[in-house]
């Protein structure tokens, strides 16, 4: 189960890993907190008169949302239909019991969502990750009103996305700087080095598929647009290889480097 804060995030963040593990039979599912309403739509501002509004952006990012799950091969997908940008603003208690109901009814064995870095700062991308990781520990609790009737359910291992220099050096060779500006304050991408990465993935066979998954996000089309024209190592840089922090596991550790997301838990 994949845990994310805006439609998107599943086909550049972790699209790659998804549709590996999804073309080898394994059961996935998405999870996105918000329809990502408050964004351009094809580079325009809200502000501008083609611009069509939040509101029917959000429809219109939920349909893209849907193909690009589709495509990657995810049927399970929930909305869970918080405000775009404002993420971090919501009731904490409501949205981990939210994320923790999808757990406990899904019974993944493994989670995926943002580091607590939100990747470049952004405070959507750190609220999920702390709301995940809250949701995995209350999914283990005795179940309670509202959760659907679903038992208890203990997630065997976390993981956060962990880009690595040559992931952020092909981002930002098509976007420039990846900055995020929150309470005046500038934030910036940072690379995980490359000793904190505890799992990289080989997902090259992937690559078509994720372009695909991507492509299906038309309103944000402009944005995307650049990466279509990168080298080859940044395409493989991106989508070659999906590297991750192992947050936790209850099935195996130490310091050799994980190749499958289900070490420890399949022989």
């Amino acid at each position: 189960m994949a845990v994310l804060a805006h439609p998107d995030d599943e086909s550049l963040g972790c699209g790659g890993t998804l549709a590996k593990y999804a073309s080898e039979g394994v059961a996935c599912a998405l999870v996105t907190a918000t329809r990502g309403q408050a964004g351009r739509f094809r580079g325009l501002p809200q502000s501008h008169a083609e611009h069509p509004g939040a509101a029917r952006l959000g429809g219109i990012r939920e349909g893209e949302l849907r193909a690009a799950a589709a495509t990657l091969g995810v049927p399970d997908l929930t909305l869970l239909d918080y405000h775009d940008q404002q993420l971090d603003r919501a009731e904490p208690a409501e949205v981990i019991g939210a994320i923790a109901a999808q757990i406990r009814r899904f019974r993944p064995d493994v989670v995926l969502t943002f580091g607590a870095d939100g990747a470049y700062g952004h405070p959507d991308h750190i609220a999920i990750s702390q709301f995940t990781t809250a949701a995995i520990v209350e999914a283990a609790q005795p179940s309670r009103r509202g959760d659907g009737g679903h038992p208890a359910h203990a997630v065997a291992k976390l993981y956060y996305i962990a880009w690595p220099k040559l992931a952020w050096e092909a981002y930002e060779t098509a976007f420039r700087r990846l900055v995020s500006t929150v309470d005046g304050e500038e934030r910036q991408a940072t690379a995980w080095p490359d000793w904190a990465l505890t799992t990289v993935i080989d997902t090259r066979a992937h690559w078509a598929t994720v372009w695909k998954a991507v492509s299906c996000h038309e309103s944000q089309v402009t944005a995307y647009e650049t990466l279509r024209d990168l080298a080859p190592h940044h395409h493989e840089a991106l989508w070659g290889w999906q590297s991750y922090y192992r947050v936790f596991s209850t099935v195996n550790g130490g310091r050799t480097r994980e190749t499958d997301l289900f070490e420890g838990l399949v022989s």
